[in-house]
């Protein structure tokens, strides 16, 4: 198993787990949408993705977006995906990946990584607290919509 960093050669099968990963949070399927949006965030260079190779075969990805920090005077990654096929858990999967992200916070000398996860989320709530991850209560987490 190889962690590395996604291209536009990944789109096809990497549209596929984005899209499970999507449908998990309750999302409707749009496969096509998705991979749309994949490929426009590799060549703009907006997000970074990492995939877990089995040979050809990807078993999961995370995605991070750049984000700065003014207080700080320095980057923040959001760790915003992280999805690993069912038949690929329980192999530290999604230890591997978040590692590789922790790398790549070091290697731009980023403050940290950001993540948000839902209460529900029984399985990021078990990962990410194993993986270093503690809840932050300094400040209130706010959310405005706009509107349909």
């Amino acid at each position: 198993m190889v962690v590395r960093e996604a291209t536009k050669k990944d789109i096809n099968q990497l549209s596929r787990l984005f899209d499970l990963y999507r449908v998990y949070f309750k999302q409707p399927s749009d496969p096509e949408t998705g991979a749309t949006f994949l490929q426009e965030r590799i060549e703009r260079k907006e997000s970074v993705i990492f995939v877990s190779d089995d040979e050809g075969e990807l078993a999961g990805f995370v995605q991070l977006y750049p984000l700065f920090s003014s207080v700080r005077l320095k980057r923040i990654w959001m760790l915003n995906d992280l999805y690993v096929l069912p038949e690929y858990r329980g192999k530290q999967i999604s230890k591997q990946l978040i590692d590789k992200a922790k790398q790549l916070a070091r290697e731009t000398g980023a403050a940290g990584i950001l993540l948000e996860t839902e209460k529900t989320n029984e399985i990021g709530n078990h990962v990410y607290p194993a993986a270093g991850f503690e809840p932050y209560e300094e400040t209130n987490f706010y959310w405005w919509q706009k509107d349909s």
